[in-house]
């Protein structure tokens, strides 16, 4: 059955359009026409494509306000995430994540890419299914009614050379031929690096077989700290560990890319590496700002993820992707609107490239965004991404059905669905 849209406003392939009318038909859109007569449902404010999370851990949403009373570092707050791991199992995890997508959802994401490590039961022990986590995954993200990409991520070391500890257990198959061997027959769109601190050299060769062509994903240089660890221990930088091993190419995306030398810059754009900036986590944990300016004009695709979910808001980590730039070099325009919306809609860095467009063809997703609120009363409709925020999405349609209207979830109250998992997970 087809369904019709209508939009006063929408972004195409061609720019912002005026009286767009849409047709939908088995999750596809069969036509997309500008100047067309107002029909069907009438969507609000300005269409949008559907936003791309490129990379999430849905477990961290339960740290958001929990970490911040005695300061610390990125390290400290890396034991309050562990405290959280120890504590998932299927269930709860299943719950956690069901309300983290909703809120993602209801912020116009409609692709998530999960960069799921925890894949076993305390002390590493498997679970009698040993894709469980995994299930629980793919369940959450059906139930919030938006599309995942699961990236099944390798974790085998607690630091270069360092053992791991608890609850660093869950995270690894012991050997990176064990890892390969439960993925080769497992659920996952994808695989993932988890770094080079965690991923040994002699095992980068094995991970990046295994992804296939598929999507490959890495943290990459979040810390200085990471750096200075990969030089101590072989000479060069992440980057080039990872391109003499041969992970890098146009299946990878660098996650974070923060602190990187002019030759890590070019090295990635030669080899056609993405890289996903998480701006509101990485000035949350005091990361940096990367180079995300450097890294275009080198060729290298951007797309963004809200990483530990210290803010969900695609728009406004597109919009950092600018800000961030003017506080480092005290220049306005370092991104133009359709620069920053080409990395709000990356969807080929979750391995559909086909998503992310409003034409003919194209999966069925879009997001619409209201222009009448008070944050984005009077915006030029081409330049929303510098007005509105997640709060400013009236309505989400992923696959061509309606998963938020009216700003509410299909599912209810996600605030209500939020506490209820976090209370679960937290002590």
């Amino acid at each position: 059955m087809s369904q019709s849209y209508w939009a006063a406003h929408a972004l195409l392939p061609s720019g912002i359009a005026s009286d767009v009318a849409f047709t939908v038909d088995s999750g596809v859109f069969t036509s997309v026409e500008p100047g067309a007569p107002r029909s069907g449902t009438v969507l609000p404010g300005v269409a949008l494509p559907g936003f791309a999370n490129a990379h999430s851990h849905a477990f961290h949403r339960a740290l958001r306000g929990r970490t911040h009373g005695d300061g610390g570092t990125f390290w400290t707050w890396r034991e309050h995430m562990y405290a959280v791991a120890a504590r998932l199992d299927p269930d709860s995890y299943l719950a956690l994540a069901r309300a983290t997508y909703a809120e993602m959802a209801l912020a116009g994401v409609t692709a998530v890419g999960e960069f799921h490590y925890v894949h076993h039961a305390p002390g590493g022990r498997p679970y009698a299914d040993p894709y469980a986590m995994d299930h629980a995954l793919r369940q959450a993200a059906a139930d919030a009614g938006i599309r995942l990409t699961l990236l099944d991520t390798c974790y085998l070391a607690g630091g270069i050379d360092q053992p791991l500890g608890e609850p660093q257990l869950r995270f690894s198959d012991g050997d990176v031929d064990a890892w390969a061997a439960r993925v080769a027959h497992g659920p996952a769109d994808g695989v993932a690096v988890h770094s080079v601190r965690a991923v040994p050299r002699h095992a980068l060769k094995t991970v990046a077989a295994a992804a296939a062509g598929r999507p490959l994903h890495v943290h990459l240089s979040e810390q200085p700290a990471e750096n200075d660890a990969c030089r101590a221990a072989y000479g060069m930088t992440p980057t080039a560990l990872l391109a003499t091993e041969g992970v890098l190419g146009p299946s990878t995306t660098a996650v974070h890319a923060t602190h990187l030398t002019s030759g890590d810059i070019a090295a990635l754009g030669s080899s056609g590496t993405g890289a996903c900036f998480c701006p509101t986590t990485e000035r949350d944990l005091a990361d940096g700002i990367g180079p995300a300016r450097a890294l275009h004009d080198a060729g290298v695709p951007l797309s963004l993820g809200s990483d530990q979910h210290a803010v969900i808001d695609l728009l406004e980590e597109a919009r950092a992707l600018e800000l961030h730039e003017r506080l480092q070099t005290n220049e306005r325009g370092r991104f133009t609107p359709p620069q920053l919306h080409a990395a709000l809609h990356a969807h080929a860095a979750l391995g559909r490239p086909e998503a992310g467009r409003l034409e003919p063809g194209a999966p069925a997703d879009l997001v619409a965004v209201r222009t009448d609120t008070p944050r984005t009363a009077g915006a030029d409709p081409a330049q929303i991404v510098f007005a509105a925020t997640a709060a400013d999405v009236d309505t989400v349609v992923v696959d061509g059905s309606v998963v938020v209207e009216a700003g509410r979830h299909r599912l209810g109250s996600v605030g209500q669905l939020l506490a209820d998992a976090i209370a679960t997970v937290t002590a």
